[in-house]
């Protein structure tokens, strides 16, 4: 091959000199048809007479074939340009698996050089018989296999081309197939072997075929190839058993390996297909297969477990036989057993329906459950009666059905007394011993919210300090409910009033989950001493209960009050004054006195009064308890005209708290004394010139409307029924401006506490600063109701015994007075200090725990008729305690004759702008008086 591809080369390069040399080529082409299988010198053509060469230059010329690779199959003559076969010529070597056989050659020719073209048809002769890859072709085909079946054979080989080649296929005569082609292209035609009729293995085992192949030549040659079928089996019949039908009896106390039955059943198929096995049913009961046994090989049935009647009385068992084909088929049977009974059973209670829980509220005759007793037995011994053994609120009753009975509530049910019941059920049979059973029920019994919420304690009473912190946590009310789960959860709420007495209530939050109870603001104990409300427990039940608790809270004193000087007190408000007393005047004179009072109580508001500083401490002394300031010596003429005392005045409590008063006392001479104060009075009278009309007009309106509200109130009041008498009240003196008084003793002198009318029967309202009565009601103190208004604690209950012994040690007791009314009314025991001795000024505090306004009660200084009041057994006499303090100063002044100079002296700012005023009248008096005597 690589010689001739050299060669190639070669001829290619010396054609391609020549032409460059010559500048010539002619090229011509010329299309002969051979048969193969040609002899060797077989012509082919003349090529020098059909190219139009002369025969006489073909050598010197070079006539030849232009070889391009190997032998060439062609030749041609030199001399006469004869184109012959230079050997044998076979087509399917030449041109295998080509239609078209083209030999293509150059012929070549120098001088000039010319190459001619030359294609050689070969054409095909049928030379070859069509062969099969093999002589026989084995089939297994099952005898289940449908008509259309399809089995692909292997085509047969013709090398000859075209019409030559592989042209049809035919099947030797049979019933059961046919032959199919299909045409794959290259002159390749596939058979199929289709099945036109089923098979059957019984009638024929084995089918032998031939298939025939056949080419198109003239005549044609064939092939053929043997095809033999086997004819598979396959499991195409049932087991039969020999009986329809299978029955037997049995008793139930039988022993355990007792044949009960034996079955048979036949298979036509062969082999494994006709091989049978014997096996219970898919869905057979799995107690079945506990009580019996079958055996798979020989069909016999035995008992292996204890048979019972009341249990199982009847079985239909289904039994299959099945053969061991590769899909086996299988044949059903039922097996129909009886069983013959023995009376071993005791009654069965069923509970069919039961409510577990039982509304308490249910009504007499409601169905608890439905029981059912039933006994496996027959006859006699199966016939049940049943009834309950306890004494329950429960009982039995029998339905129309047999053995059916209902559990039915035979009286009322109370869960908070007993939760649940266990009901015990007794069945018992007729038979002979009679055989019984027991069964037990519970029945809860469910809660109704038939409970309100009860609160621990009714009412609450609390104490709180004054000044507490907002928000903070003050006290925590409980309640609780006998009811369960939703019906026992308990809410809290403060019922809220739009009334004034409810108006405390509104500073006061509760959590409602746990009644803590909070305060919105501080509490101040001035202003309000005790107040009350309402908490409601609502429990989250459907329709809710709720039970509301009166809860009293009283608020506690702290020293939270500065001491406030009263007097002196200067025209630009601060505590200092100015006092003249005349050089000749007595050891012991009364130089002024330092009034005072604290807001607060107890020892909170008991004043002390010290001095801080004073020029000469031999002159002056200050008495520690009232504030009065004497002198302790007489003036000599060495002593200054003018002295400043510097008074501290503090009250008792825990940490104490302090006001300053500054006095500056002038000595004058006697006849100078009355001079400077007239001077004094004067500037100041010019002063007030311009307003004095003014407050005239002012003042006497006032009066006319307070003299108007007086009689008004007092003519409302005596309109009233009176029908009860006091019997510790006994003012034969009363001179008919007020309604109601007081009376008291102390030493030789008498005093009357006057207030506005009240109704005969009423009270005064604890904790009010107002004249607040509550009339009390008759027929609820007849049937033992109380009033929701708490009752007033002791007037001394802060402190001990102790206590108050030392502040009555301390304190001079000068009188004291018994708050007393009609029958039934609170009795009230207060105490009064006199700041003064005998025959001087003093005054009386009474406490602020008393319930008395002070703008509205008057005390009248002055002899009357009665002694001590008569004190009810159990009372505490004024000796036995003493509360110092006050908000209300009651000031009592004597002439040096003894007489009155003041008959009434009330409390509050009011009283004090009068004392003022009467005592700018009296100095513009003395002024007028000494101008008088000037002239």
């Amino acid at each position: 091959m690589q010689q001739r591809a050299r060669s190639s080369w070669r001829l290619r390069l010396t054609f391609m000199a020549l032409g460059m040399l010559l500048w010539r080529e002619v090229r011509a082409q010329i299309r002969y048809s051979l048969s193969e299988e040609q002899k060797e010198g077989a012509v082919v053509g003349n090529l020098s007479k059909d190219l139009g060469l002369e025969t006489r230059t073909l050598k010197e010329r070079g006539f030849r074939v232009v070889l391009t690779s190997g032998d060439s199959l062609f030749t041609v003559n030199q001399n006469d340009g004869i184109l012959s076969v230079n050997g044998k010529i076979d087509r399917e070597e030449v041109c295998e698996k080509i239609s078209s056989c083209v030999i293509n050659l150059k012929i070549a020719l120098e001088n000039p050089l010319e190459i001619h073209y030359v294609s050689i048809e070969i054409v095909d002769i049928n030379d070859h018989a069509p062969t099969f890859p093999e002589k026989e072709k084995r089939l297994e085909i099952s005898e289940s296999a449908l008509p259309g079946a399809r089995y692909q054979l292997q085509a047969a080989r013709d090398p000859d081309g075209g019409m030559n080649s592989v042209q049809q296929y035919k099947l030797s005569h049979n019933d059961n197939f046919r032959i199919e082609v299909k045409d794959r292209g290259e002159d390749l035609k596939m058979p199929f072997l289709i099945l036109q009729k089923p098979l059957d293995r019984e009638t024929s085992r084995r089918h032998k075929l031939v298939l025939t192949a056949l080419d198109g030549g003239r005549p044609p040659k064939s092939g053929t190839m043997d095809i033999i079928v086997d004819v598979l089996d396959i499991n195409d019949n049932m087991p039969v058993f020999t009986q329809e039908i299978y029955s037997v009896k049995l008793q139930e106390n039988v022993p355990v390996g007792t044949t009960v039955i034996q079955v048979n059943a036949t298979d036509m198929d062969d082999g494994p297909n006709g091989d049978i096995f014997y096996s219970f049913g898919k869905d057979i009961d799995n107690r079945i297969t506990k009580l019996f046994d079958l055996n798979s090989s020989t069909g016999e049935m035995t008992v292996i477990g204890p048979l019972d009647f009341e249990k199982l009385s009847n079985f239909e068992i289904d039994i299959q036989a099945s053969d061991k084909g590769s899909v086996p088929l299988t044949s059903d049977k039922s097996i129909t057993i009886k069983i013959v009974d023995v009376n071993d059973n005791m009654p069965e209670i069923e509970v069919t329906s039961f409510s577990s829980a039982v509304p308490e509220d249910s009504k007499i005759g409601t169905t608890v459950a439905l029981i059912s007793v039933s006994d496996l037995d027959s006859g006699v011994n199966g016939k049940v009666v049943c009834y309950i053994t306890e004494d329950v609120p429960f009982r039995l009753t029998a339905s129309s059905q047999d053995n059916i009975y209902a559990l039915v509530t035979a009286s009322s049910l109370d869960r908070e007394k007993m939760p649940r019941y266990d009901i015990t059920l007794l069945a018992k049979d007729a038979g002979q011993p009679p055989l019984s059973s027991v069964k037990t029920i519970t029945v809860q019994i469910s809660d109704v919210n038939d409970n309100s919420p009860e609160f621990s304690l009714s009412p609450y009473a609390f104490y709180v300090m004054e000044n507490n912190v907002p928000g903070k946590l003050l006290f925590s009310v409980s309640a609780s409910d006998r009811d369960l789960d939703e019906n026992a959860v308990v809410h809290y709420n403060i019922w809220r009033d739009s009334g004034d007495e409810n108006k405390y209530a509104s500073f006061i939050n509760i959590n409602s989950e746990n009644g803590e109870i909070y305060a919105l603001k501080s509490f101040d104990f001035e202003s309000v001493k005790m107040f009350q409300f309402h908490v409601l427990a609502t429990d989250s039940g459907t329709p809710s209960l709720s039970s509301n608790v009166t809860v009293n809270v009283f608020i506690l004193d702290q020293n939270d009050n500065v001491p406030v000087i009263l007097y002196p007190v200067s025209a630009n408000g601060s505590a200092e004054g100015v006092e003249e007393i005349p050089r000749n005047v007595n050891v012991g004179h009364l130089v002024t006195k330092i009034r005072a009072y604290d807001a607060d109580i107890g020892y909170n508001g008991w004043l002390l009064f010290s001095l801080q500083e004073v020029s000469d401490h031999s002159l002056f002394g200050l008495d520690r308890y009232t504030g009065q300031i004497r002198t302790l010596r007489s003036f000599t003429e060495t002593d200054e005209a003018q002295h400043k005392l510097l008074i501290l005045v503090k009250d008792n409590g825990n940490i104490s708290l302090s006001a300053t008063a500054t006095v500056i006392v002038k000595v004058v001479e006697p006849k100078e004394a009355f001079a400077a104060s007239d001077v004094k009075n004067a500037v100041k009278d010019e002063e007030e010139n311009n307003v004095t009309i003014y407050l005239i007009i002012t003042l006497g309106s006032v009066s006319v409307l307070f003299v108007i509200s007086i009689i008004v109130l007092i003519v409302m009041q005596c309109s009233k029924s009176t029908d009860y008498s006091s019997k510790y009240l006994q003012d034969t003196n009363y001179d008919g401006t007020l309604c109601h008084s007081i009376q008291y003793r102390s030493g030789d002198k008498r005093y009357m506490l006057v207030g506005p009318r009240m109704s005969i029967g009423s009270t005064i309202a604890p904790g009010s600063n107002r004249n607040t009565l509550v009339i009390p009601d008759r027929r609820r103190r007849d049937s033992g109701e109380s009033t929701l208004k708490p009752k007033v604690p002791n007037a001394d209950w802060r402190y001990s015994a102790s206590l108050r012994a030392g502040m009555q040690s301390s304190v001079h007791m000068e009188e004291s007075s018994v708050m007393q009314g009609a029958q039934g009314v609170l009795v009230q025991n207060w105490p009064t200090v006199s700041s003064a001795p005998d025959n001087e000024g003093g005054e009386v505090s009474p406490p602020v725990g008393a319930g008395v306004d002070s703008n509205s009660w008057h005390f009248r200084y002055g002899p009357g008729p009665g002694g001590p009041p008569h004190l009810k057994p159990g009372e505490v006499p004024p000796e036995a305690f003493i509360i110092p303090g006050s908000p209300a100063i009651i000031s009592i002044r004597q002439g040096q004759d003894g007489d009155d100079k003041s008959d009434f002296i009330t409390f509050g700012k009011k009283e004090e702008k009068k004392i003022k005023k009467k005592k700018k009248k009296e100095k513009k008096d003395k002024r007028e008086k000494g101008k008088d005597d000037d002239d």
